[in-house]
């Protein structure tokens, strides 16, 4: 399969380190001396500086394929393309040294410290001392470790979840232009795993290197990839898209199959809001009376009105129930406690929604009220997000 991947419009920048690099495979394949096809012939482009998963089940190849990016394993055929440079015809020793590399069982040596596990490839590379020791304080820092705290500790006395965050530092201690990462946060549990990704995103979105992510998680691979590349078993790849494109429009039954029927529930948390798509109810203003706001809601035909204040901003909401008498708005509003940012997802709109079993979700922009998500509009905003991806599919979200 000719995969290549454009530029994602969420890869960031270089950062203040080493720029990223892009990796190409062209006609890679991996058979092994009994006959055994690891990876087929596989033509593949990681962009610069974007996050891709390879993600499939037990056995398809995928951490094949990475390994053979750094030559852990050989491939027998085919070229493989740093920037343009063909890295089967280097030195390995000096290619592993310009690659970063995480496992799941993280590969600290224990008889070092962690400062000492930072400082690896440094040391070889031949950096001064001083060098070292600013890389290392700013990379434990960067990870979340407090270098006075965990520095000259040995990895025995850290926390599966520090260990962790030790690995990605010692990786990325040279500045490589590509990651490699083989299921670096399967060993924890749901919680820390979750909290390692949302700092592995934010450190991304920080040095903004080429990454290539193998995992089993379809869940992991939706919540942090740029790009997926499915892979089925002969190290076939089914398809290779965005998240939001992979689960809207899945290239056949066995991606279909495999990222599962909850694929509409998956989209939802990689669909960001729509400000097209928010629903504009009727509104008034702390200080208007509410007489005023019943002639607002009837002239709506809706039960309830936004409560703003003088500045626009959002005050809560007044139902048609508690608009009567002749007081003011603000004393008979409530507060709005279903919003939402106007950067969050429909997952995360549906959830607050969910969470105070309301029939609306307020969206901001800051305080500033830009509408309203209800279920109806929720359904469309995701079904249009689909749509726009390419032509109707039967079967889709």
């Amino acid at each position: 399969m000719n995969a290549t991947a454009p530029a994602a419009h969420g890869a960031g920048s270089a950062g203040a380190g080493g720029s990223a690099a892009e990796i190409r495979l062209e006609g890679v394949s991996k058979v092994y001396a009994d006959g055994t096809v690891g990876v087929a012939e596989l033509d593949l482009t990681f962009a610069a500086g974007e996050l891709t998963v390879l993600v499939g089940p037990s056995g398809c190849g995928k951490t094949t394929t990475m390994k053979m990016i750094n030559r852990l394993i050989e491939p027998t055929t085919g070229r493989i393309l740093l920037d343009g440079e063909d890295v089967t015809r280097v030195d390995p020793d000096r290619l592993r040294r310009r690659i970063g590399y995480v496992i799941q069982s993280v590969g600290l040596f224990p008889h070092q410290s962690v400062r000492a596990n930072v400082a690896t490839v440094p040391r070889l590379l031949g950096w001064d001392k001083a060098r070292i020791r600013a890389r290392v304080d700013e990379l434990l820092e960067t990870v979340g470790l407090d270098p006075v705290a965990h520095g000259d500790r040995y990895p025995a006395q850290l926390s599966g979840g520090q260990r962790q965050r030790a690995g990605v530092a010692r990786a990325l201690a040279a500045d490589p232009a590509v990651l490699l990462m083989d299921e670096p946060f399967s060993a924890v549990d749901p919680v820390v795993r979750e909290r390692l990704q949302s700092e592995f995103l934010r450190l991304q979105e920080a040095v903004g290197k080429t990454i290539v992510f193998v995992t089993h998680d379809i869940e992991e691979a939706v919540r942090i990839g740029d790009r997926i590349a499915v892979m089925s078993a002969g190290g076939h790849v089914e398809q290779f898209a965005t998240p939001a494109e992979l689960l809207g429009r899945p290239a056949n039954a066995f991606v279909a199959d495999f990222v599962g029927a909850d694929r509409g529930l998956k989209r939802l948390a990689v669909t960001g809001i729509d400000t097209a798509d928010l629903e504009q109810p009727p509104f008034v203003h702390v200080d208007d009376g509410l007489t005023d706001a019943r002639a607002a809601m009837a002239g709506s035909g809706a039960r309830w009105a936004v409560v703003l204040d003088g500045a626009e901003h959002l005050h809560g909401w007044l139902s048609a129930e508690r608009a009567t008498g002749s007081g003011t708005v603000g004393a008979a509003a409530r507060r709005m406690k279903a919003w939402v940012p106007a950067d969050a997802t429909l997952k995360t709109a549906f959830a607050t929604m969910l969470q105070h079993e309301a029939g609306w979700v307020a969206v901001l922009d800051g305080d500033r009220f830009l509408g309203v998500l209800t279920p109806e509009s929720l359904h469309a905003a995701l079904r249009r997000s689909v749509e726009g991806t390419g032509p109707e599919t039967a079967g889709a979200v």
